[in-house]
């Protein structure tokens, strides 16, 4: 199983924004940490806000700011939220599958997708920006940091 673009950019946004310091840094910022194109940075911004895990403030003074519930946020429910709950195979497509109906692998794939997300539920957003990795995601900032 591979992540959409977006799931893998949401979940390292949040994971950088819980390290953030002051100032907060802008979408524009973050993208550029990040090497993504900033409209790509900005719609997955725009998701994350309407989830309520990131505060943007535009402006002078503005920026991303990660909020309590981004902080204490399940990654399983994160990556279900931004993959969406369809199948890992599509067997009902433009050319459906001749074994639909009589099909073992459909299921297996999906007790194996659940696995994957159960594994991931009670890691939370905090969990993943402990040492080593947060000192390691303010290093690659190129903005400088309070420490």
């Amino acid at each position: 199983m591979r992540l959409l673009r977006s799931t893998d950019l949401a979940l390292r946004l949040l994971m950088r924004l819980a390290v953030a310091g002051e100032p907060s840094p802008t979408t524009r910022e973050v993208a550029g940490d990040m090497d993504v194109p900033y409209t790509h940075a900005a719609k997955v911004v725009a998701e994350l806000q309407h989830l309520g895990l990131v505060d943007a403030r535009r402006g002078r003074g503005g920026g991303l700011t990660l909020t309590e519930k981004g902080r204490t946020a399940s990654v399983g429910t994160l990556v279900r939220t931004f993959e969406g709950d369809g199948d890992v195979v599509d067997c009902e497509g433009t050319t459906p599958c001749p074994l639909h109906s009589a099909c073992r692998l459909r299921g297996a794939l999906r007790r194996a997708q659940e696995a994957f997300f159960a594994t991931l539920d009670p890691v939370t957003v905090a969990d993943l920006v402990r040492e080593p990795t947060g000192p390691l995601l303010l290093g690659i900032s190129r903005r400088p940091h309070d420490g």
